[in-house]
């Protein structure tokens, strides 16, 4: 199983219709997909569950959605130069050994030029780090707000072949 991460919990996020879209992908290409979100977490979560005891909704969201997946995709929107300090806070109050020898796939999201690359250097930085092995082809996504419609959904072909071209190469990877 493959689980897709939205690494923002910022309400109503542009990142997520690339998770949506994503997911979209995997199933049309047969493959079971789930979406993990940091706004399931609990609003208390930093504190609570990074070095207390486990609340009941980080437990649940931690083993239906990460334990089983062999393989993540997390799209990360660029948050000063780099990803959101929720998913930071969420990857620091996880056991590193639920991590361990997980596969994982980037995708970029910015609304400026950048498509947050500098973002995912970070991120993969910290993921070798818990020993994770991170997909060579990582797609940035640029001026995100100009290749959404207003329904929401990624209208821009050419994001849509490359995400495409990812996901068929992780499935492989």
């Amino acid at each position: 199983m493959i689980t897709i991460i939205c690494a923002t919990h910022r309400p109503q996020n542009q990142t997520l219709r690339i998770v949506e879209k994503y997911q979209q992908i995997l199933v049309a290409l047969g493959v079971e997909a789930n979406i993990m979100r940091m706004d399931e977490l609990p609003e208390n979560f930093i504190v609570a569950d990074s070095f207390g005891e486990r609340s009941a909704e980080t437990e649940k969201v931690i083993h239906e959605k990460l334990v089983p997946a062999d393989k993540l995709v997390i799209v990360a929107p660029e948050y000063n130069g780099s990803y959101p300090g929720v998913f930071k806070a969420f990857l620091d109050g996880v056991k590193p050994a639920m991590w361990l020898g997980k596969k994982v796939a980037l995708v970029g999201v910015a609304s400026g030029r950048a498509g947050n690359l500098r973002g995912m250097d970070h991120l993969t930085d910290v993921l070798h780090h818990l020993r994770m092995e991170v997909f060579s082809l990582k797609v940035p996504i640029s001026r995100l707000d100009m290749l959404i419609n207003e329904e929401g959904e990624l209208t821009d072909t050419e994001t849509q072949q490359m995400l495409k071209l990812q996901a068929k190469g992780f499935l492989k990877f």
